[in-house]
């Protein structure tokens, strides 16, 4: 028989685990299905040298679970963020449970069947907590390339030992890409750089980490009320940052200066040749303009502070044309590394209604049109940090108090309401 329940999270991230934390709290009985370990991606599929883009002091949790070591204004490794996760899940007794597998949910009389590769569930709500960075977003010029060239993601991206020797191509220019394309370029494999839309940012400003500025001027809890375009500001790319003890900015000008070749959008590919678009000059000066407006607001904040006066970053100076066309052989290059963002796919998700065109979730701050069945965790979902271990918690809070007026209003009731 079906074991039942009053609402079921799918996934055990940081966003699973934020929700749980609120169910429990308001006493809603729950259990989180996860296909691996608690924080599962952060564990495998994350490259060896990775590290949070947000300082440690960043890393809050429901219930006042944050970072307690010695390195606030540092940046968490991999294996450690995991571990805090997974210090979270074992401080409120979280209903994890492992290396469980969701093949489908339906809709159902009392509420949602869910079937799992360890039996099948009942409850009257669903939380989706599979996160924002689910699959790799590979276009469909990648099934161009020649047989011989090695691709990857930075998913299974590991070091670049693992590379064949050679030149790499790094395809985006956000956080995965910029870092990528530096560490690779200093173990001695030439990198190409193929830019598109990117969002550049000084590691710090005037004495302070900008997320720190942007935390203080409440941009990152920033509504999604509050955007003149939510769907833009949802596409936005990644924030063009690294987490190290150097606390050095990156960006495309710290990439030319060490030899990575910068070069404008990947178009299209015919057999070894790659067609370039010709608006690096367009990208990085729209990327500066959205600087310029950034450190313009958080100016006054420095201001008041009393903090050091530091200039804003210039603009980049890159080369004046680049390449309409490059041939992979001439230039050596071996690898192509797609770092072009993720998609999700709900292939599982047997409920109509509840999937746009393109694959994607519909939803109003979480809250999809289908009673009891939400999703905690995605970009810019109802603000800006919505995705960041910083922000989902607010995120949580809200949608555990509509789940369980959903609960307490279905026909049977819930336990919480008992």
């Amino acid at each position: 028989m079906p074991r039942t329940t009053d609402a079921i999270i799918i996934g055990a991230g940081q966003a699973g685990l934020a929700m749980s934390h609120c169910l429990a709290r308001l006493g809603v009985e729950h259990v989180l299905l996860e296909r691996g370990r608690v924080a599962e991606r952060w564990r495998s599929e994350r490259w060896n040298s990775l590290r949070l883009l947000t300082p440690n002091w960043m890393s809050r949790m429901p219930g006042g679970w944050c970072y307690r070591g010695p390195e606030p204004e540092g940046f968490m490794s991999m294996p450690e963020v995991a571990a805090y996760l997974d210090g979270y899940a074992r401080s409120f007794a979280a209903p994890v449970e492992a290396d469980t597998t969701v093949t489908a949910v339906r809709r159902i009389a009392a509420g949602y069947a869910v079937e799992t590769d360890r039996g099948d569930w009942r409850a009257r709500a669903v939380v989706i907590a599979t996160g924002h960075c689910d699959r790799p977003a590979v276009p469909a010029m990648a099934g161009d390339l020649p047989r011989h060239i090695l691709q990857c993601t930075p998913g299974a991206y590991r070091a670049p030992a693992g590379l064949p020797a050679g030149g790499v191509l790094v395809v985006g220019a956000s956080a995965s890409g910029v870092q990528l394309a530096e560490e690779i370029q200093r173990a001695g494999h030439p990198v190409t750089l193929a830019v598109g839309r990117h969002t550049r940012l000084p590691r710090r400003w005037r004495g302070r980490d900008i997320m720190a500025w942007m935390d203080q001027a409440g941009i990152l809890g920033e509504g999604a009320e509050r955007v003149r375009s939510l769907a833009q500001s949802r596409a936005q790319p990644s924030l063009q940052l690294v987490g190290r003890t150097d606390v050095q900015s990156l960006d495309l000008g710290h990439l030319h200066r060490m030899g990575v070749r910068v070069v404008g959008r990947l178009r299209g590919i015919s057999g070894h040749t790659l067609h370039l678009a010709d608006d690096l000059p367009e990208t990085t000066a729209a990327s500066q303009r959205s600087l310029d407006r950034l450190l313009d607001r958080i100016a006054p904040l420095a201001d008041a502070a009393n903090a050091p006066a530091e200039d804003p970053p210039r603009a980049l100076l890159l080369p004046g044309e680049t390449p309409a066309r490059l041939d992979l052989a001439a230039a050596g290059i071996r690898t192509v590394l797609w770092a072009t963002g993720f998609r999700r796919s709900y292939d599982w998700l047997q409920v109509p209604g509840t999937l746009d065109s393109a694959g994607e979730l519909l939803h109003e701050g979480g809250v999809l049109p289908v009673p009891g069945l939400y999703v905690l965790g995605l970009h810019f979902m109802r603000r800006r940090n919505s995705s960041f271990i910083d922000g989902v918690g607010a995120d949580a809070e809200a949608l555990a108090w509509h789940l369980l007026g959903h609960c307490v209003g279905s026909t049977s009731g819930c336990h919480a309401a008992a």
